[in-house]
């Protein structure tokens, strides 16, 4: 029996019901259940529902919507079993998502990312909207907070595609602000100094491949890791390009960066806005790009928060907290200014 403490709030009642559901295979019930049934206690505490376990068999009671939801994550939950994919908890939590808009494919009926170490799915309905609009469109803008898989899915796209034989190289970028592009003032050789900028984009790529290909790929030249400021003056044809941190990029290096779009590739830029380090008075890069671009054919923007962080619970609930204590202060601000006749918001 699985019973987790329940601490939402119950919708309005719409009546209860019981549904039973049997799993054919054992294993993989056992696997949809989860450890000592830590799934189907994370199905409970979502969607207040009960749920008892015995073999391969659960019966499910509460609303009626709830027991419907809950038997559309576990059906879904068993499909990627099926097909030999493994279930986490992120995996129950994506789902969970993805129930409460039944006008939505759950992700198993979506497809995933293949790369050679794993296949990716989205977890929310806006990365799902994402890793559509990189397939349909040449250049595409993602905004948002820390943990929402902006670099993540965009480089698993980028290695599938280098994998299919649809481009011929990946190139991976951010600009190297704290060290305002001045390179040549850090010790150590050129990868020693770029490195430490450029770390985030190398640890997605080893989630992606195989250590030993990842190097393969970077020596070829196949996959090149590189701070913005090598990127003046090239055209990249035949790639799939990222740049990401775009908020710390100025308006000129963006425009420098988009220019560089060649023939057959793909780009995809991703910052946040609420995390820009330029010196202040700079305007930031991506901003004037949102500005410059809304309104342009085959460009798309898409813009996460705090709902979508997919990171430990505990990131989305940080990151709401801060929105929250600057929406606060700017709010203040805005008083003391219409009250006093001047001073600057500090949102």
């Amino acid at each position: 029996m699985s019973r987790a403490t329940r601490t939402a709030p119950r919708a309005k009642s719409s009546g209860k019901t019981s549904r039973k559901k049997t799993f054919q295979k054992n294993a993989l019930a056992i696997a949809l259940f989860g450890s000592h049934h830590s799934h189907l206690a994370l199905i409970e505490t979502a969607l207040n529902v009960v749920i008892h376990a015995r073999g391969n068999e659960v019966t499910i009671t509460g609303d009626a919507e709830a027991v419907a939801r809950s038997l559309s994550v576990l059906n879904a939950l068993y499909e990627r079993l099926e097909r030999g994919q493994d279930i986490e908890e992120a995996e129950v939590d994506a789902m969970l998502r993805f129930s409460a808009e039944p006008e939505r494919k759950m992700p198993s009926t979506e497809g995933g990312v293949s790369t050679l170490n794993r296949v990716v799915t989205a977890r929310t309905t806006k990365q799902a909207d994402y890793l559509r609009a990189i397939d349909e469109s040449e250049l595409v803008f993602s905004e948002g907070p820390a943990g929402t898989g902006k670099t993540y899915l965009a480089v698993a796209k980028a290695v599938e595609r280098l994998v299919r034989g649809d481009v011929e190289r990946i190139i991976l970028s951010r600009p190297a602000v704290e060290a305002g592009e001045q390179l040549g003032f850090l010790p150590g050789d050129m990868r020693e100094k770029v490195d430490p900028y450029l770390r985030p984009l190398y640890d997605a790529l080893h989630d992606m491949m195989p250590d030993q290909q990842v190097q393969k790929r970077l020596e070829s030249g196949e996959i090149e890791v590189a701070p913005l400021a090598f990127m003046r003056g090239r055209t990249l044809a035949n790639a799939f390009v990222i740049l990401d941190e775009a908020q710390n990029t100025t308006a000129v290096q963006m425009k420098m960066f988009l220019t560089r779009l060649g023939e057959n590739s793909r780009m995809v830029i991703t910052g946040d806005l609420s995390q820009v380090d330029l010196p202040r008075g700079t305007r930031s890069g991506l901003r004037d790009a949102r500005e410059a671009l809304s309104d342009v054919q085959g460009v798309r923007f898409l813009q996460f928060d705090e709902e979508d962080v997919v990171r430990h619970h505990l990131v989305g609930r940080i990151v709401k907290a801060y929105n929250s204590l600057e929406n606060k202060r700017g709010a203040g601000a805005e008083y003391q200014r219409d009250n006093n006749g001047q001073g600057k918001s500090e949102a």
